[in-house]
């Protein structure tokens, strides 16, 4: 979910257009790689996670934006919880369209409060000690975004919920391995500093962007975290749900190869922006469909 902020006044334009206009809207502007997993569906499924994306969008940016004060944001995020139980005055535009998610799904609000309360940690704490810490974060900004999702997708083999926490916690580690430059810049450090002790490297290294031998060794270390995850949500995987989690998959496939990326460039992230082209994305889509295809006759002929 995180990215970088300082489109607030895009997002209230887009706000004032009809309500399923600007979920697709704030969907296709955001250039999101959990956008573009919605190729892999289609319908009422594909108009429910567009909504419910805009949704995590909105809160997001309210965290991030730079021009509201503190206390501004915590007011607007206190206001969401509000309208995610019930309608209320000068509610949120989108506050209607979530709540009948909640009513046409087995999400609950307080599935969407645990998002709310993650993006509210970038409020106020900018630093983690521990990766106990770091991972409760995660937790609700990833995985619970993810265990959400999941719901509208549709699924029957409840491992599916330990195969969202996975993929969830490895998708944002992968985030904040590359986000690392960009989120200094806002006086964020997501590394645990007890992650940077361990390999003898300080806040002030990381301000003075030395990219040494203990960088490279901490920065490995985190995408060693990130890698168990993602080879967790392999596992986790039902084969008899490779369909209904294919977007997910597609996420999966998309950021294990901006991390396998990342590595095999010594993590030059002080030098450059790490991304995977339309093309190459592309190519990861149509290798997901294929591999659906095949799980999908293997189970036939069974």
């Amino acid at each position: 979910m995180r990215k970088r902020a300082d489109r607030a006044g895009e997002l209230d334009s887009l706000l004032k257009m009809k309500t399923s206009d600007a979920a697709t809207e704030i969907t296709r502007a955001s250039k999101s790689n959990l956008a573009f997993a919605f190729i892999a569906m289609s319908g009422a499924r594909r108009r429910d996670i567009t909504t419910f994306y805009a949704f995590c969008r909105v809160i997001d940016d309210i965290a991030d934006d730079n021009l509201r004060d503190p206390e501004t944001k915590r007011r607007e995020l206190a206001r969401w919880r509000q309208s995610l139980r019930g309608e209320s005055a000068n509610e949120p535009a989108l506050a209607k369209p979530i709540r009948q998610l909640v009513s046409t799904y087995p999400i609950t609000p307080e599935m969407l409060e645990e998002i709310i309360t993650g993006v509210e940690m970038d409020v106020d704490i900018r630093r983690y000690a521990t990766w106990d810490e770091l991972r409760i974060y995660c937790h609700r900004v990833a995985s619970a975004v993810g265990l959400v999702s999941i719901e509208i997708f549709g699924y029957k083999n409840p491992q599916c919920r330990d195969y969202a926490v996975a993929l969830g916690l490895a998708l944002q580690m992968t985030n904040i391995i590359r986000d690392v430059a960009t989120d200094l810049k806002a006086d964020r450090i997501y590394l645990p500093t007890q992650d940077l002790a361990r390999f003898h490297y300080n806040e002030q290294d990381l301000r003075n962007h030395l990219a040494d031998s203990r960088f490279t060794q901490l920065m490995n270390f985190e995408a060693a975290r990130a890698e168990k995850f993602f080879a967790d949500a392999a596992r986790l995987l039902p084969p008899e749900e490779r369909r209904s989690m294919l977007p997910a998959e597609i996420m999966r496939s998309i950021y294990y190869a901006l991390l396998r990326r990342m590595k095999l460039d010594n993590f030059r992230i002080f030098e450059k922006d790490y991304r995977l082209s339309k093309l190459e994305k592309s190519g990861r889509v149509t290798a997901q469909f294929l591999n659906c295809f095949l799980n999908f006759r293997r189970q036939a002929s069974v």
